[in-house]
């Protein structure tokens, strides 16, 4: 029987990615993994040794490589919950009355959520040609979000036209990077300064 194509919806694909089928015990080592970064690298930082990360989990340096071929998959991975929560907050959002107070409040929103792990501000910073397509399905899913409340914004006439997600994506990111030991009030601020030079 034929398989079906992937889908072409960012987020359904993400989801595709992100819970692949696996037999009963490749899905416990997959989560045993996840578990273990997410507290690793929460307390020892992004740059955490992997094969800490295997220990950990109990399972061997190819079965964590098989699954996550690279640190930035593994970074990425463990936040799937906050990609997927920011992807169906930019849903409400869009039926908020006000589109650039949603555009802001998602932006918010998303800098406390890559700031809430450390090291994911920087994962998250480009797209780049080495990208797995685990982590471009990521980049995929948070664009079409927030493309879709900036185009209201500029709809409204609230945001300037100039201004494109992938732009305004990189510039959170490296507000989420540059506050990361500051707090989110810091954040909040320098994320005031950005809506207010792309305003109108």
């Amino acid at each position: 029987m034929p398989q079906a194509p992937p889908t072409t919806d960012p987020r359904a694909r993400l989801t595709e990615l992100a819970r692949p089928p696996m037999r009963a015990d490749a899905r416990r080592n997959y989560e045993a993994l996840l578990d273990a970064a997410d507290e690793i690298f929460s307390r020892r930082g992004p740059d955490a040794p992997l094969d800490e990360i295997a220990r950990r989990a109990g399972v061997g340096n190819a079965t964590l490589y098989r699954h996550f071929p690279s640190r930035r998959d593994l970074l990425v991975a463990i936040c799937i919950g906050d990609v997927e929560a920011l992807c169906a907050l930019g849903n409400r959002l869009q039926r908020h009355p006000g589109a650039g107070e949603a555009l802001t409040k998602w932006l918010r929103a998303y800098i406390k959520h890559v700031s809430s792990k450390r090291g994911l501000p920087a994962a998250f910073t480009t797209g780049r040609r080495e990208d797995s397509e685990f982590v471009s399905a990521c980049h995929a899913a948070i664009n079409a979000t927030g493309s879709a409340l900036l185009k209201k914004a500029q709809d409204a006439d609230e945001i300037r036209d100039d201004v494109n997600i992938v732009e305004l994506i990189a510039l959170v990111n490296a507000i989420a990077i540059a506050t990361e030991s500051q707090g989110l009030r810091e954040a909040n601020r320098l994320l005031g300064l950005v809506i207010g030079g792309i305003g109108r």
